[in-house]
This record gives structure tokens, sequence and C-alpha cells, in this order.
């Protein structure tokens, strides 16, 4: 890793032809002048921008900068309730109590103020449920789901107005390659109108993407672009290899792994360092220079390295000079963007640090409409990686349409039928992606590409169509020199705070939940079992919004993470489980390997499969940029109500009692 991070400064301050692409702009140079010389990216080494006259302030910089995360640290650690443990849920502090200790410690928050005016103003729903199981790019407001009025700036005629978060996706018959060509033409003859042409264009404005560069092609969800991608590239040329970095089991890189399997690449993955879950660097590095040729056949690429920049499971970071450092060996490099926020990919600069491919998803509101769709975006100059292939054609291309009426009747499928979609290109079938009004109920359709169970959300009930649906409207003409602009609220709002508000916001709350959960003991013996096992990072300033954790009971046994995660759901809360994978334990943590691995079925029962993986069933609450102290403090109370040894017996004859469905344990 040293290595490949020296080469990469070394080039940083000797350029070679080529290479010398324009940075992100700088800030403000200082009161006296003096340029700034280093630009920090998260979770890796400062990288030289620009030699400066003297090294004092390269000197300053660094320092401030290192002491600033220093003293963050130091206050999450010492600062939140010193000295104290928790052994009674009924010891807690007032949620009242707890947020002043939380803004003494963490000062920064209290200048936040603008993104719960946010959510007071626009998500209210969320006062009544707290929703930790989102990941991915909120489109819409909850109030705008609501509001009658039109949210475009040039409202079409009434026979095909359209009203968001009111739409539908359509599927289409073809490549992701030819899709990419035909890009520009479709961009083009979008530009005057239309709903597709008009969230394409406000999703890469806000991400900052550029659309010279890049083409966004929308697919179903997220596991369909990673195995539209797998179909699409180049596996079976030169014996290409597939690399990804991922420390839980994903739906979505285990289709990706299959179609690069069937189709003859060798399949790799990160392995991670117990017990912080860090990428173990010699391993990758390993793994990246696997295979390289000597001498001739440079032009050949090694394979598709995919990327996440953040564990969407236990918030650990990866640095950035991962996806330089595939780029230098060969690697064509996929970023898994969706476990990032909206505003999380201006920290890529994608002008310095360009992959190839960028997969983002999107739904419709926080907590309160999951579907959506994912985007796929190929960088143009990479398009050659791409081949034409007649499985891609019916995996999931979507594009997105005006919503129409459905009514539920049995016996329905949405399953394409490549022939008859290849005549006119655009399915007719189209599935819901959103609330319908009037007296029409939110559906999603069967026999779509399967949502990733870990990460999206939602379910799908049969349905048929009323009447035989009307073609796509075509898009409107230009009107006066206007063209349709779409109003998502959602995305104004991350906009209007920004990527440092946002990243402060999330810094200082996920840190409280893990210091908070570790004040959790169990009375019953005399230094107190811990009730939860935080896996991953503990408190850490470069720490992701998610958090992975178990509960265990008096006697060290672990509670059920589904069990964990139905209970939350009777409180209002709503959680995920995953399993952690690709853990290798040094030496010294050798003990733990029998301790805490385990083969893990669905359901939560162990059992040995073929490839005999084992690793860690886990609880996972994902943390947005409209989540508050409050909901971070209503998961906190609700774990420490497992303290009380009863809690889950009492809670089964509770619920018993409302002749409501007991809780198996």
């Amino acid at each position: 890793m040293l290595l490949l991070i020296n080469k990469y400064l070394s080039r940083s301050k000797n350029p070679a032809a080529g290479d010398d692409k324009e940075m992100p702009p700088p800030p403000p140079p200082p009161a006296n002048g003096a340029e700034r010389e280093f630009m920090c990216i998260p979770g890796c080494v400062p990288v030289r921008v620009k030699r400066g006259t003297t090294t004092t302030t390269t000197t300053t910089t660094t320092t401030t900068a290192r002491t600033s995360r220093h003293n963050f640290v130091k206050s999450a650690a010492s600062g939140l309730f010193p000295g104290a443990q928790f052994t009674n849920h009924e010891s807690l502090p007032a949620m009242e109590e707890a947020y002043a200790e939380f803004v003494a410690a963490f000062p920064q928050y209290a200048g936040l103020a603008q993104a719960d005016a946010i959510r007071d103003g626009e998500y209210q729903h969320l006062d009544r449920h707290v929703c930790l199981d989102y990941t991915g790019i909120n489109l819409f407001s909850h109030a705008q789901m609501n509001s009658s009025v039109p949210s475009t700036s040039a409202t079409p005629p009434a026979s095909s107005a359209w009203q968001p978060p009111f739409f539908d996706i359509a599927y289409k018959s073809t490549s992701l390659r030819s899709q990419v060509q035909c890009g520009d033409d479709v961009a083009a003859a979008s530009a005057a109108g239309g709903i597709g042409g008009a969230v394409t264009r406000r999703v890469m404005a806000s991400l900052n993407i550029p659309d010279d560069e890049y083409a966004m092609v929308c697919t179903a969800n997220r596991t369909t672009a990673f195995r539209l991608l797998a179909e699409s590239y180049s596996f079976q040329q030169h014996g290409k290899r597939l690399l990804t970095v991922y420390d839980y089991e994903s739906e979505a890189a285990g289709a990706m792994a299959e179609s690069a399997r069937r189709r003859g690449a060798e399949v790799m993955s990160a392995t991670f360092a117990w017990p912080g879950m860090r990428v173990h660097a010699a391993d990758l590095r390993k793994k990246l220079l696997r295979g390289r040729r000597r001498g001739g056949g440079g032009g050949h690429r090694r394979g598709l390295f995919v990327f996440p920049l953040v564990s969407r499971m236990t918030g650990a970071r990866y640095p950035y000079l991962w996806m330089s450092a595939a780029h230098e060996q060969g690697w064509h490099v996929a970023l898994d963007a969706c476990a990032l926020g909206t505003k999380d990919l201006d920290t890529l600069g994608l002008s310095l640090l360009r992959p190839d491919f960028i997969v983002c998803n999107f739904f419709k509101v926080f907590g309160e409409n999951p579907s959506g769709f994912a985007g796929l975006f190929v960088k143009k100059s990479s398009l050659a990686a791409l081949e034409r292939s007649v499985i891609a054609r019916s995996i999931g291309i979507v594009s997105i349409v005006p919503a129409r009426r459905w009514s539920l009747h049995d016996g329905y499928s949405t399953e394409l039928d490549p022939a008859a979609a290849a005549a006119d290109d655009l399915d007719t079938t189209s599935s819901f992606s959103g609330p319908l009004s009037g007296t029409l109920i939110a559906l999603t359709l069967k026999n779509v590409p399967e949502m990733d169970a870990a990460e999206e959300n939602g379910h799908s009930p049969e349905i048929r169509e009323a009447d035989p649906p009307p073609p796509p409207p075509p898009p409107m003409e230009e009107e006066k020199g206007r063209i349709m602009e779409v109003e998502c609220r959602g995305l104004d709002h991350a906009d209007a705070l920004g990527l440092i508000a946002i990243g402060n916001r999330l810094r200082c709350i996920s840190n409280w939940l893990v210091v908070a959960m570790q004040k959790l003991r169990h009375p019953q013996s005399e230094q107190g079992k811990a009730l939860v096992r935080v896996y991953g990072p503990r408190v850490k300033f470069e720490r992701g919004p998610s958090l992975a954790f178990n509960v265990f009971d008096w006697k060290g046994e672990k509670v059920a993470p589904p069990l964990v995660q139905k209970l939350a759901d009777r409180h209002n809360i709503s959680l995920t489980c995953g399993f952690l994978r690709h853990i290798c334990f040094s030496d010294k943590y050798d003990a733990d390997r029998a301790a805490v691995l385990e083969h893990i079925d669905g359901g939560g029962g162990k059992r040995k499969d073929a490839a005999g993986e084992m690793g860690i069933y886990v609880v996972n609450a994902s943390l947005g940029f409209l989540t508050n102290f409050d909901d971070a403090y209503r998961l906190w109370a609700f774990v420490a109500k497992f303290l009380d040894a009863d809690f889950v017996e009492k809670e089964r004859w509770r619920y018993t009692a409302l002749n409501q469905k007991t809780v198996e344990v």
C-alpha cells in the first residue's frame, strides 16, 4: 500500500504528459496570501496540489487537521457520559439531558440547525418512525409527495401532466453498450422536455457528474445495475478478473460475481482485518498485482475492480487511492456509490480520480417510499470495455415515464419477452415506482430483478393492467425556449446543506451512538458484561454513517439479529440485518475466530454452505442526512431494554394478548 501511495504522490509532484488534469478549485487563500499546498482527501494521505514558496503553510495545515481530528475523537471518547455505565434502561438520562451533553461534546452540531428545520418542515412523518434502513439518494420530500402543486417549471398539457414523485419505469430491450452509444442522441432528443431527460439532468447536476464525460443509464435497481455491468463487461477477453471490496454479503455483488464467473472470469475479493474491519492492504495489493503481464500487452486491462468508498454495513471507510492504484495496475474501476450520501461524490473530485463506472441508488421519499431506480454512469472513453450482449438486453435497462394506472389481479407477470421487447424497443409493461393518487394503491411488480434484501426495501405483490396501456407520451416540444425541469426537493435540500454540514452532522451522531452503545452493561457480573458489541471502526473521525452491532444477553449469548429487527419494528424503529464476511484474523486475535464466526442462512440459523463461508450475522443501522439526534437516542433507548432479562418474554406475552403473531425465539 505504501509503495502505491508513494508512487502516486511522486506522480502528483511531477505529473507526466496527460496526467496533469485539472484539479478541483482550491479554497480561498489565507489572509497572508500564501497558497494552499495540500489537498486532503478523506481516508488517505494529503496530496500535493501546488508547491508553495515555504513549508510553513504545509506544516500548519497538516497539524491543524490532525489536531482537529484528535480533538474530535477525544471529545467523543471522554466527553460523553464520562465514567458512566448504564445497567438498567430506566437509568438512562432523559433525551433533553443527553442532547445537552451531546452538544457540549460536539459544539459544531449546534450550527447545523438548518437540517433540523428542513426535516421539521418537509419530513414530519419521520417523527413517528425512526428510519435506519435506507441507503441511497433521496429524490423528493414527503411534503412534495403530498402536495398538489405541480413540480415542473414547464407544465405539459393535461393529457400528459405528471407530478413527482408520480412516475413509472418502463423496461427497454437494449444492450448497455448500445444505450451509451445512443446516449448523446437520446439526450439531445430529450433536451426539449420529457420526464426522463429532466430527472437525468437534475441528478447529474446534483452529483456533479459531467454529462460530456459520462452517460447515465437507468436500471430497475442496484442489483440489476451490477448484473448488467457484469454481463456487458468484456470478461471473456484475455482472461480478465473481477475483484470486489465488500465486507458483507451483498446480493448485488453476488449477482455480479455469478455472471462474471459464468463468463469465465476469475472472481476475487478483498479481505478485512479483525476487529476494525479495515482492508487488508497487503492482501489487496497482491490481488491487484496478480497476473501482471511483462513486456507487451500493455493495452489489455486486467479486469474490473469494484470499489465502495465506505462499507454500507460497518461504516468503515476505504482510501480513495486504491482506485488510483487499480488504474495504474491496468484495472477498470467501478465505484459503488450506493452507500454514499447525496453530496459525498463531491469529495471524490472526478477531475482527479475518474472511475470508469459509477453506480448510484435513488429512492423516492426517505422514510416513506423506498421504490425508485439505480443509475449506472459509464465513462464514455471506457466504452470499448463493454460488449454487446443478448442476455444484457433483457436484464433491466429502464426509462422514466409518466405514471400509469394499475389494478390488482392474479396471474399477471412482468417478465420480459426479449423477442417481443426487441420488436418495439420499449417494453410496454412497466413497474410502479411510487404512490398512486385517488383510489389507486402503491405497488411494485413481481418477477422484475430482485432488490438487495439488505440494502433496498419494498414488497412485490402481483398486479395486472386494468386496460391496455397507452404508448408512452412523446417528449414535450420546446416551449418558447424553455425545457422541462423537475423539482427534486430531496436533492435541493442536500445541495442547500452541502458536503461539510452533512458530513459533520452524521459524524457527530454516529460516533455518539457508538459511545452510547458501549456504555450499556449487564448488572449480573461485578464488572458488567457488555450488552452490545460493535463491529468495525469504533470512535473515529472518518467513520461512515452505518453501524453494525449485536445484542448479547446476560449469559453472553447473542440475541438473533432478526429478533432484534422485529422487536425494533414494533417499537417504530426500522433496522436491517447483514452478514459480515471475508474476515481475516491475525495471530493476536486467533482466539476470536472460533468465538465470533458462524455459518448463517437467510433466517438467522446456522448452517454449513457448499463454500464453507463463515462470517457474522449482525444488526445494521444506517444514518442519512435527515437522521437527527432524537433518532439515535430512540435506538439507544430501545437497545437498552434488553438489559431486562425478561424483555423478550414480556414482548411475546404482550403481543399474544393483543392477538398478534408471537415472536419466535
